[in-house]
């Protein structure tokens, strides 16, 4: 499929988020959401990501490459839930079935700010943002030290009151339920790990980084949470 292009498409809405963004429309009327991000390196972290949701199974937005190398496209969909809030038991044991992917990657923004980045479509729940995965928050912050090779947002996420979406979601997951998510992870062979971050574009510390979050988490296995 060609680059997206916002300069040849009809801008039909505004930001939902918290980047510069807006709804596009191109010459066939497919619709694509499109951010504009602080930089080159947090577009291509957050598309890395989103590869590395997909390479563990974990449904997201359909992302594409724009010809802009700072923003991020996705394809548009019309949601039948917005918000955490409104999730039912069912949906909300989908959500937490991914929730070691999300701590995997570091998406400390796994919830949203407020509860908004899952949704369903088709009864099938959606991380619906990763721009807060692997090594840049939300809005384009470094977050250096803070990600390392230790996967502390298995605690994190369930816990820190200041992300109180994210425990709403997730604190109440049995140790069962943690153990079966964690394995979504630990089932991925390292060269794949590897082979995706490379092909985006990352570094070879990048693809270490993450192939040794995955063995600390493999490592937490036999602990009860």
């Amino acid at each position: 499929m060609p680059l997206i292009d916002t300069n040849t498409m009809q801008r039909l809405a505004g930001q939902l988020g918290t980047n510069p963004a807006g709804i596009y429309q191109d010459d066939n009327g497919r619709r694509y959401y499109v951010k504009t991000l602080e930089s080159q390196a947090h577009a291509r972290n957050e598309m890395m990501a989103a590869k590395l949701y997909q390479l563990a199974g974990a449904p997201t937005l359909i992302y594409l490459h724009t010809n802009a190398p700072d923003q991020i496209a996705t394809e548009w969909v019309e949601l039948d839930k917005k918000c955490i809030a409104h999730l039912s038991e069912s949906e909300r044991k989908q959500a937490q079935h991914w929730f070691a992917v999300h701590a995997w990657t570091a998406n400390w923004d796994a919830a949203g700010f407020n509860g908004d980045n899952q949704g369903v479509v088709d009864s099938k729940v959606l991380t619906l943002d990763v721009g807060g995965a692997l090594a840049f928050r939300a809005q384009g912050d470094p977050k250096g030290k803070a990600f390392g090779t230790r996967v502390d947002e298995l605690d994190v996420l369930r816990h820190d009151a200041g992300n109180p979406h994210a425990v709403k979601l997730f604190a109440d997951m049995s140790a069962d339920d943690i153990k079966q998510s964690i394995m979504v992870v630990t089932r991925i062979p390292d060269e794949q790990i590897r082979q995706v971050i490379i092909d985006s574009g990352g570094s070879q510390a990048l693809a270490e980084k993450m192939v040794a979050r995955k063995a600390d988490m493999a490592g937490r296995l036999p602990v009860n949470f």
